[in-house]
């Protein structure tokens, strides 16, 4: 099963210096068949205008993993951690018990990101921040994995989940396939290019929910860039 949620379909909001859209249901945005994928709950499509940013502000009990699509951000929280996180890397912060951070776009053009959220499978604990550059060449033709909790995946950022987060960057015409399982909880984003997914063609930054494949089958119909969370 796989259904596709156009990019103009999606929830969101414009507040001028960030224009948001929602693939689940979040903030003033309430879609009761639209409440999480999974142990997926959050999966928003941001653009940050420059000198702009979140402020700090708290969260507890959640996975949040940022995919940076162009520009930067720039990373503070509450245990001193600082970053700046570049395009096609990825920043993954786990609350944990709490946690207050802060999130600017302290470049001269916009940033634009994937913000996603995914429940852990335990409560509490110490919360942690980490960045990682994954630079897009290795990751021509096949997904790779950014952030995971299963058990082996190694050189990746932690999640305390049992999911990962993938990606791969495709030229059009280049197919490449991800064993999800039946009884997996697949999300998939284009963000560039169109793809077919198991016969399903999604554009730039539609979404599809995927669900009983347990393979994931993709071909580029024009050069592509994809991010897909796979969970339990």
């Amino acid at each position: 099963m796989i259904e596709r949620r156009a990019f103009d379909s999606l929830g969101g909001a414009n507040h001028g210096w960030l224009d948001a859209k929602h693939h689940f249901s979040f903030a003033e945005y309430h879609d009761p068949k639209r409440m999480g994928w999974g142990p997926l709950r959050v999966w928003n499509d941001d653009k940050i205008e420059p000198n702009s940013g979140f402020p700090p502000h708290p969260h507890a009990n959640m996975e949040i993993i940022t995919y940076v699509r162009t520009g930067a951000i720039t990373h503070k929280d509450s245990l001193g951690n600082e970053g700046r996180t570049e395009a096609g890397d990825v920043q993954v912060m786990s609350a944990g018990s709490g946690i207050r951070h802060a999130e600017f776009n302290l470049e001269n053009e916009p940033t634009t990101l994937f913000q996603i959220w995914i429940q852990p499978n335990k409560t509490g604990g110490a919360p942690s921040w980490g960045a990682k550059p994954f630079p897009k060449g290795d990751r021509a033709g096949k997904f790779v994995t950014l952030a995971s909790g299963v058990e082996g995946d190694t050189d990746v950022l932690p999640i305390r989940t049992n999911g990962r987060v993938v990606a791969a960057t495709l030229k059009a015409g280049e197919t490449a396939e991800y064993q999800l399982g039946a009884d997996r909880f697949g999300y998939l984003v284009p963000a560039t290019g169109s793809v077919e997914v198991n016969g399903v063609t999604l554009n730039t930054r539609d979404g599809a929910a995927i669900r009983d494949e347990a393979t994931v089958r993709v071909t580029a119909l024009e050069d592509a860039e994809l991010v897909l969370v796979d969970a339990a």
